[in-house]
């Protein structure tokens, strides 16, 4: 029996049947937060091409080189505002913890996240101090 992975974006379950599905494209994210965490995850695993297809086509870079040498270490959700099953548009705050040339630090982000056919997906952020 294979090992079961937990999901990194700490929701307390297993990767296959949190994020997995959404990074694969099998499921979509029903809320603003799961994308987020998704995402986070993706930058967890290294899967640009998913945060490239989870970016809104106006203020998604051509392309997105990942900092190989960083190492996420845990996602802290700070709130959301909408954001849900029946909204079009929402916001996402969050700190992600990472270490970096061996040396911890952490990106503060106020995000947000608008529906595109449907699909949640990124819009923007602004860092927090």
């Amino acid at each position: 029996m294979g090992e079961v992975k937990a999901c990194p974006c700490r929701r307390g379950e297993p990767f296959d049947s949190c994020c997995g599905p959404i990074l694969s494209g099998e499921k979509a994210a029903p809320t603003a937060e799961t994308l987020m965490r998704s995402r986070y995850t993706a930058y967890v695993v290294g899967d640009a091409d998913y945060l490239l297809r989870s970016w809104h086509p106006s203020t998604r870079p051509a392309q997105l080189e990942l900092e190989r040498d960083q190492r996420w270490l845990f996602l802290e959700i700070v709130g959301t505002q909408r954001g849900g099953p029946f909204d079009d548009n929402g916001t996402v705050e969050f700190i992600a913890h990472y270490k970096l040339d061996g040396a911890r630090d952490a990106m503060h982000e106020l995000s947000t996240f608008v529906r595109v056919d449907g699909a949640w997906v990124y819009l923007d952020g602004t860092f927090q101090a």
